[in-house]
């Protein structure tokens, strides 16, 4: 007997988060408020569509070559950040989220890019029209027009492509990136770009607004995370002293400080992770704290797609944060410094700087306003498809093979991925129906 659509949303909800839909979990609750929410909490979903048919690539696709791919990649899954983590000053628009990455085929990452576009819009819309309740939106600003979406897929692709033909041309083209503030055409990028420079080190708004400013208290000689019940859980004496010792052999500088992070992210919102404050050891000054950084560690479950795919190549067999640091450092120009993988209380935890500068982009920001509909939600399409090209170009440093192949086969099927990504956006919007029923019906119950 097959499974209904509901029961096999469920299932795939409980392989990944331990429950079925379930208002109890914070991450299922932000899940439930749109259809775009749900797809970036729910990656799991688009492989198994995937494995099943219910997505089908063109044949063309076939031919390129592996590389290493986001796993999750959406609209907000690009942003604006500080390069090699909290070790530079330079701010770049590109990708910002690995914790799917593997090894796989480039057309995941496509589709679900070009699918996403249309969901940001939906997403805008919904609110708008009052299907959606999100309280940071406002409804008097217009929302680029489904012709628009189609636009802006046809400019992600079609960036993604010239950005391989130049690949071709001179593989010197994988070292650049979008430093600059991007004004080709009106947009919100850059109000981003000046608020992410502002945060780096050294901007002006570094000791107020940066992520470090912003999660640590400096009070005389005390430097300490700030008491903040929501976002922060203090440690016990133990735990404390256990961290400590499994991970300060992977920090650049004495550890200060440490406190478990609550909440945080979408995808892997459930999943136990750790900030570590480090920087000069004791005593601390007003000047000392421009050379502290924060370190994340998180428990890392294994990416996305290797669930439905676990055989197309063996470095997927590496653990979880294993694969994820290899993938990061193959697909940034310059990776974050403080970047490995510890295996700790029976899991693999991921080891990373955290930005000092990392200002992501939400729909409203792209999708809405008349900056959007006058060119800017096409003109941030095309950054992204330049962006996601050079990271998938990266995962071949001797050749130009996978650069020659995907340009030549995306070309040719463009049409028919814009095709296939609307009518799977069409699924999403569905699937975000009866999740969000049985959220409701968890709390009611």
């Amino acid at each position: 007997m097959t499974k209904s659509r509901l029961q096999h949303i469920s299932d795939e909800i409980m392989r990944t988060d331990g429950c079925s839909p379930s208002y109890t979990l914070s991450k299922h609750v932000k899940m439930a408020n749109s259809p775009f929410i749900f797809y970036r909490g729910s990656a799991q979903l688009f492989y198994a569509d995937v494995k099943a048919g219910v997505i089908e690539f063109p044949k063309e696709c076939e031919t390129i070559p592996l590389t290493s791919v986001m796993g999750d990649c959406h609209t907000s899954n690009f942003g604006f950040l500080t390069e090699e983590g909290s070790h530079g000053d330079t701010v770049i628009f590109a990708p910002n989220d690995f914790d799917d990455a593997c090894v796989g085929y480039a057309q995941w990452d496509v589709l679900r890019f070009l699918t996403s576009l249309h969901l940001a819009q939906q997403h805008c819309l919904g609110v708008v029209e009052g299907k959606y309740v999100i309280d940071d939106i406002d409804i008097a600003k217009p929302v680029v027009s489904h012709q628009q979406v189609i636009n802006a897929q046809y400019a992600f692709i079609e960036r993604y492509v010239e950005t391989c033909n130049r690949v071709v041309k001179n593989a010197m083209v994988l070292n650049e990136a979008v430093d600059y503030c991007p004004d080709a055409v009106p947009s919100r990028l850059a109000k981003l770009y000046n608020k992410a420079k502002a945060r780096s080190a050294g901007g002006e708004n570094f000791t107020v607004k940066s992520a470090l400013a912003k999660a640590v208290h400096f009070n005389g000689e005390t430097l300490e995370f700030k008491s903040n019940s929501e976002k922060y859980s203090p440690l016990s004496t133990q735990k404390y002293t256990t961290l400590l010792e499994a991970f300060s052999p992977y920090m650049d500088d004495a550890v200060v400080d440490i406190v478990k992070r609550l909440d945080a992210g979408t995808g892997s919102v459930n999943m136990p992770r750790y900030y570590f404050l480090v920087g000069p050891s004791k005593p601390h000054s007003s000047a000392s704290f421009a050379h502290c950084h924060i370190v994340e560690v998180k428990q890392q479950r294994v990416a996305a797609p290797i669930y439905y795919f676990p055989s197309i190549n063996p470095v997927n067999k590496l653990n979880a944060a294993h694969l994820t640091a290899r993938c990061q450092r193959r697909m940034q120009r310059k990776p974050d410094l403080v970047l490995d993988e510890v295996r700790f209380e029976d899991a693999h935890y991921l080891v990373r700087s955290r930005h000092h500068a990392k200002v992501g982009v939400d729909p409203q920001d792209i999708a809405m306003g008349n900056k959007a509909i006058n060119g800017g939600f096409e003109y941030y399409a095309e950054l992204c498809g330049y962006a996601l090209a050079l990271a998938h170009c990266r995962g071949d440093r001797r050749s130009t093979r996978f650069a020659s192949s995907a340009s030549t086969s995306f070309s040719q099927v463009k049409s028919l991925l814009v095709k296939i990504a609307n009518l799977y956006t069409e699924q999403v919007v569905d699937d975000h129906a009866l999740f969000a029923r049985e959220v409701k019906k968890s709390y009611q119950h």
